[in-house]
């Protein structure tokens, strides 16, 4: 995990060991020296970056899509609704979070229930809506990438143009906080932790049941 940009947005390094391929999901930066940070990482290991998955459309999720997509040549995987925002600065919020840069296309569309493949490593898309209409999640065998839908003892903003708080609040209901207790959370900012603790103690999950 690297904490990167100007809003401090985590952003994830995944590799296999074995087939030593990689993923980076949110880059949320625009300077080459973070880019160069995450790129060093990946060398470290022995690690080729393949794809770069944006959990949703922010910019302090995608702005280092363009750095690392030359550097690397991965391919740019976003959920279908949020695919225009990659290019859009009128409504990517592209100055609110004091970024630049803006992203090329995506060069894979992901839905509902589609897998993303490297090595051993297998995460399920899961649209988890609210945040942004083409928020997901990703899960892997015992931990769940989660975006800006679900932290730490929080949820994400809901008071964006295509935010809902219903919507948020159903993706979390239905779609992770049905996950077994022991599952990690690694989410878009904060630190990690995992679907049992956020049932326990997220003043947002106490109504449940």
């Amino acid at each position: 995990m690297f904490t990167v940009g100007m809003i401090s947005t985590n952003c994830y390094l995944v590799g296999c060991m074995e087939t030593k391929e990689a993923l980076v999901i949110d880059p949320g930066f625009d300077t080459k020296a973070e880019a160069q940070e995450i790129l060093a990482e990946a060398k470290k290991h022995g690690l080729e970056i393949k794809y770069i998955v944006n959990t949703h459309g922010h910019p302090d999720h995608t702005s280092g899509n363009k750095i690392l997509k030359k550097l690397t040549g991965a391919q740019i995987l976003i959920h279908e609704y949020d695919a225009p925002k990659l290019a859009d600065t009128s409504g990517n919020l592209l100055a609110f979070f004091g970024l630049r840069s803006t992203s090329p296309p995506a060069d894979k569309i992901l839905h509902e229930g589609d897998i993303i493949q490297i090595g051993t490593i297998k995460l399920k898309v899961i649209h988890t809506p609210g945040h942004s209409k083409g928020g997901i999640s990703l899960l892997g065998d015992d931990f769940v990438f989660t975006g800006d839908t679900l932290f730490a003892g929080s949820i994400g903003r809901y008071d964006f143009p295509d935010a809902s708080y219903k919507e948020l609040m159903r993706s979390i209901r239905d779609k992770l906080a049905t996950l077994p207790d022991h599952v990690k959370v690694y989410s878009g900012h904060g630190p990690p932790t995992t679907i049992g603790e956020e049932k326990r103690s997220n003043p947002f999950l106490q109504n449940f049941g």
